[in-house]
Parts: C-alpha cells; structure tokens; sequence
C-alpha cells in the first residue's frame, strides 16, 4: 500500500461513527428535555396488542448497544485482517490482477462480479475463510489448485494464513456465546450479591434466591450484575475462540472495545426506567424521578444524581481512549493491553460512581455493615493487578526503542 492510500485509509470515516453520532445527539435531545419539562419517556417503546407483549426502551438500548459494539468490533477486525495480510504479502503480488491467473471463467467471473480483481484481495478472504468466496467445494478445490501451482502464493497462506485469526465473522457468530454465558452470569453475581432495594421483594440475600427457585430466573424484576456479565462474557468468548482455534486474548482485547461502546449505550435504558440514580441534589443536571420508582427512604427527594449519565459518559470515554488505542497504536501494544486497560477504567468508573449509588450491596462482617460496597471492593481487586501489569509492561520493563 502507498503512503497516499494509507492516509486515505486512516482518514475515511467508518459508517459506525454515523451511528454513534445520531445516538450523542438524540440522546442529549431526550435528557434535555427532560431537564426543561421534568417528564421521562415511558418505559414501554412498543405493545404488541394481539400479543399483550410490550418491548420496553431498556431491551431495545441494550440490543442496539450490543449490535453497535459487535460491528465496531467486525470492522476492527477486518482491519486487523487487511493489515496482517500487507505485513505478509508484498504489494507486487498484493496488485496483481486475477486475469494472470488460470481461474475456470466461470469462477472468474463470478469474482468480477463480487469486485475480486486482485491476487491480495483473493488470498485476504481465502486466508480469512474459503466459504467467503461463497463457492461450491468444487469450485474452492480448483481455486486452490491454481493458488498452489502460482510462484508467488506460499503454501502457509492457503493452509492457515496468520490474518486468519482476524476473521471478522467471528465477532458475529461469537456474540451469542458471549451474551449467554453474560446473562448467566450476571444473574449469578446478583443473586449472590442482591441490592437492599429487593428486599422490598422478600429478597434480602442469596438464601432467599434458593428458597423460592422460580426467583432465580426471575430477571425481569431487576437483578443483573455487570461484573457477573463480563465474567460470564469472558467465559463464551474463551469458549468460542477455542472451538474457532484463535487467540482469546487477542479478541478480547477487540471485544473490550465493543464492551465500553454497548455499555455507553445500554445505560440509556437505566434513564427510561428511571433507575440507577444516585443520592438526592439540587445540580441543574439532576434528574427527575417519579414517587413510584423513587427508593423509600428518598420518597420526600425529586431530583437525584444520574448515575446512569455519569457511568455512561465514562463508558463512552473508555470507548474512544481503547478505540484509539485499538488503530493508532497497535504496534505497541501487547496482547491483553486493551483488556487489562478497559477493566482498569471500568473499574475506576465503579468505585467513583460509588460514592453517590444509593442501592448497593455492602459487606458485612459478623452481622455488622461494614459500608463499604462490594463493588467498590472487586474494583479494587480488580484494578490493582491490571495496572500493575500495564506499568510493568510499557515503564518498568519497556524495550529500548
């Protein structure tokens, strides 16, 4: 690739950003007219009448959260492809044209079609997967007899070529891997963690779970916990990259990426169902909470912090520093950097917003309450590590350049 093309790349604007984009301004538009008019948007988006079904905001912002990380994702990915494909395949044979090649004519024609014209483009979706080609078997065994008799084709890039491991279709099929295993366990981290408001549910802790069983399954309630949800996520992408014969690691670390982007999203559907808010104040950016989603001991309060607001806009930071980081820096970073980083800010995030979350889980000891929230706690256990492992990596153990 050229230096014009490659700064051609770095300046063409990926279509998520046009997403993302609408979603800043749509979303400053709800909260600000909430601020001027004190009213909330229901929670319902959409009832299914011959059903008696209705789709609420909050399912709604945490699909779309999860789509739009799962293609920022995609795209990372395929960049990653085309540029561990140029680090392997010199340009000559990256720019020549598939006419030099003996390819049957009706397979040739079938690439002029898809606009495959290159010899780089053919082994970038052979070296990602030979069904992209969306030939027969047949027709995949005589693309491969012809790659094997060219000079210039090695035996490596056909057979296991390294950018397989970036095959964007695995940001896709993985995502149902990460999502269960994520519900589960982040029903599992509530459950064993439940917050003082679900006493009012006859739920005041773990034991209370197993003694009625139809709670535990009981998700629409409330009772998902995020630290739960990215151990459960990290288990199904491990899972699911094993089956697939890639790096863990090396897609969590894009994962993250997506993770921070649907988190920034997916707290919008905490504002229409007006909960995660923070103690009580006066701020002009204070939200509105109506009495009957109010907690008891703050019935006499209308205004609260939005705590959904302040993890969210963190989120959204924690999104762009790994997104940059992701593109700009890559070949200085080390595998498990993304990751160790996005749990470093995430957990920094938590132990602030904890300060002024009104219904968190705190430790106790011997029956007595310690005050101290138990996510601040695995935040720390959490962080601690990760930083150390960054600052071992790029300050005390950095290579002389």
């Amino acid at each position: 690739m050229s230096k014009n093309d490659s700064r051609l790349t770095r300046l063409r604007i990926e279509p998520y950003w046009y997403v993302i984009g609408l979603f800043i301004i749509g979303a400053a538009f709800v909260y600000i007219r909430h601020l001027v008019t004190g009213q909330t948007p229901g929670r319902v988006a959409l009832h299914i009448g011959f059903l008696d079904f209705d789709i609420f905001w909050y399912g709604i912002f945490i699909v779309g959260g999860i789509a739009l990380g799962t293609w920022v994702v995609s795209r990372l990915a395929a960049e990653r492809a085309r540029l561990t494909m140029e680090e392997h395949v010199h340009a000559k044979i990256r720019r020549r044209p598939l006419s030099e090649l003996e390819l049957p004519e009706e397979i040739a024609r079938a690439f002029e079609k898809r606009s495959l014209t290159t010899l780089g483009q053919l082994l970038l979706e052979w070296g990602l997967n030979p069904d992209r080609l969306a030939l027969s078997k047949s027709g995949q065994e005589d693309v491969r007899q012809v790659l094997e008799h060219d000079p210039d084709v090695e035996q490596v890039w056909l057979d296991d070529a390294p950018w397989r491991l970036w095959n964007p279709d695995i940001a896709w099929s993985g995502i149902a891997w990460a999502l269960v295993f994520g519900v589960i366990g982040a029903r599992l981290y509530h459950v064993l963690t439940p917050s003082p408001s679900m006493a009012e549910q006859g739920i005041r802790s773990a034991l209370d779970y197993f003694r009625n069983p139809m709670q535990l399954i009981n998700i629409r309630s409330g009772g998902l916990g995020i630290y739960g949800a990215i151990a459960g996520g990290a288990l199904g992408v491990f899972l699911y990259t094993r089956r697939q014969r890639v790096s863990a690691i090396a897609w969590a670390d894009l994962a993250v990426v997506g993770l921070a982007l649907g988190q920034f999203v997916g707290r919008w559907g905490n504002f229409f169902n007006q909960e995660l808010y923070g103690a009580p104040t006066d701020l002009p950016w204070a939200v509105y909470i109506d009495p009957l989603y109010r907690l008891n001991d703050y019935l006499n309060y209308e205004t609260f912090h939005p705590a959904f607001l302040y993890e969210s806009l963190w989120n959204l930071l924690t999104f762009l520093v790994l997104l940059t980081l992701a593109r700009r820096w890559r070949r200085k970073l080390q595998v498990g950097d993304l990751t160790a980083l996005y749990l470093v800010f995430y957990a920094v995030g938590r132990i602030l917003l904890e300060f002024v979350r009104l219904d968190s889980r705190t430790l106790s000891l011997a029956g007595v309450d310690l005050g101290l929230p138990v996510a601040t706690l695995i935040s720390v256990i959490i962080a601690i590590p990760m930083a150390g492992l960054l600052i071992y990596r790029h300050v005390l153990h950095r290579e002389p350049s």
